[in-house]
């Protein structure tokens, strides 16, 4: 049986992307950036600051983390509890020794219900990047785009009225997106979105809602994906992220600067037989003399300079 003649023709079937949102673009051919002070690599550290509400949402799914076994599931719940409660905080004293910057993608309702974490996310000047409501909000195909409008839009206002400042990134709760969600941060103000994870760098995309940059908020070396969905131990975990570190810097010498994402999870990276593997690997990496410790907000800034 053959295909049907028009089987393969669509809107912006060409070279490159069969999409309108960015276009098609060879890392290595890129205008190269380069960082302050002349270093090759962007250290990017960001600290998930989550809320799992105990009785999860009705939705299609289940952002992963959240509670496991049949209500009231305590065992997870408190496990995160312990994250935002005391393991942030060990992350906190780790930067504050290294003079390292991070960036918090942090629920409304944690925001909310842990008002000494954000007085200390704010004493510790970190940047407070949206990340919904809680991890119930999570966006989906078909959803009602004024369901969703309502939904970042509450995110943005709340976070302002607790910081005093709007958000310039955006993180959705589980990374999960609608077909309009980018248009709507767009519509809203965000000026970065981390959901993406298809670079190394930064680059520009085009929404209804306005222009959009995607920061590389990389899961592939994030504490959570390699320590408890992969089951892997410290040390592996230290190897992989020199290893990474190693190969962008090399990139770097000929093709530009380099971003090195860090995701760390508070009740994953911040349990006191883990915390040393932080010390250790940041140490390494500061001591090496190659990285700019920045907030994505600033990559972002120095990065548009160059573009």
């Amino acid at each position: 049986m053959s295909l049907p003649e028009d089987y393969l023709k669509y809107p912006h079937r060409s070279h490159g992307m069969d999409h309108t949102l960015y276009p098609w673009s060879n890392l290595m051919d890129r205008k190269p950036v380069k960082w302050p002070d002349d270093k090759s690599v962007a250290l990017w550290i960001t600290v998930a600051l989550e809320y799992f509400p105990l009785t999860p949402n009705d939705g299609p799914f289940r952002a992963p983390g959240h509670m496991v076994t049949p209500y009231p599931d305590y065992r997870t719940f408190t496990t995160r509890d312990y994250g935002n409660r005391i393991g942030v905080f060990r992350i906190m004293k780790v930067l504050q020794k290294l003079d390292l910057k991070a960036s918090a993608p942090m629920s409304v309702e944690a925001a909310k219900r842990y008002p000494a974490l954000l007085e200390a996310v704010q004493k510790c000047d970190w940047e407070i990047i949206g990340h919904g409501m809680d991890m119930n909000h999570i966006h989906y195909g078909g959803m009602d785009a004024d369901v969703e409008e309502k939904q970042i839009v509450d995110c943005l206002d709340d976070l302002e009225a607790l910081t005093g400042r709007k958000p310039q990134g955006w993180l959705s709760p589980a990374r999960s997106e609608s077909e309009n969600t980018l248009a709507l941060l767009a519509k809203h103000g965000v000026e970065y979105v981390c959901d993406w994870v298809n670079d190394d760098m930064p680059y520009p995309m085009t929404t209804e809602g306005g222009p959009l940059a995607a920061m590389p908020h990389t899961m592939e070396l994030e504490d959570r994906q390699l320590m408890v969905t992969l089951g892997q131990n410290e040390e592996t975990y230290e190897e992989q992220i020199l290893a990474a570190f190693d190969l962008l810097r090399q990139e770097a010498k000929t093709t530009g600067g380099r971003i090195l994402h860090l995701s760390l999870t508070p009740y994953v990276i911040g349990q006191p037989f883990r915390i040393h593997i932080l010390k250790s690997v940041l140490s390494k990496l500061v001591e090496s003399g190659d990285i700019w410790s920045a907030t994505g907000g600033k990559i972002l800034e120095v990065w548009k300079q160059q573009s």
